[in-house]
């Protein structure tokens, strides 16, 4: 066999020093906690993290039993529900993504919609001085 380029050996050599992984925390398992009506994932590094379903895009509306068949895949990076056909980055859901911009969009759109005494009481006040003040250029 002949001998390989300098360059693709070199290039091989710094490939084998990469990390095959991204570094950060990865999911050890994963279940659903009916009681608190939460996914809870345990983590590589000993801590763990727990979110409603109803904020991951293709979790909300599924059965208990559903989310309760939640995988582990790709080495702790991801989590999966085959029956809901519904896929989940660790590392998006711990940087407080739950789904694609989107569905992120349409969260934030709903969360803001939200009326609370403090935010009728806020909107009262506002309209007694004239309504929202108006920004400066």
């Amino acid at each position: 066999m002949d001998k390989l380029p300098d360059w693709v050996t070199a290039e091989v050599g710094r490939a084998a020093k990469r990390p095959v992984l991204p570094p950060g925390p990865r999911a050890k398992a994963a279940r659903y906690d009916s009681k608190n009506r939460r996914i809870v994932v345990s983590l590589s590094n000993g801590c763990l993290f727990a979110f409603p379903p109803e904020q991951a895009q293709g979790l909300s509306g599924a059965t208990a039993a559903q989310l309760g068949r939640v995988e582990v895949v790709g080495r702790g990076y991801g989590l999966h529900w085959q029956e809901l056909d519904a896929d989940l980055s660790v590392p998006g859901l711990l940087a407080g993504l739950f789904g694609s911009a989107a569905w992120m969009v349409e969260m934030g759109r709903r969360g803001g919609a939200a009326t609370t005494a403090a935010k009728q009481q806020a909107a009262r006040e506002n309209g007694r001085k004239g309504g929202r003040p108006r920004k400066t250029a």
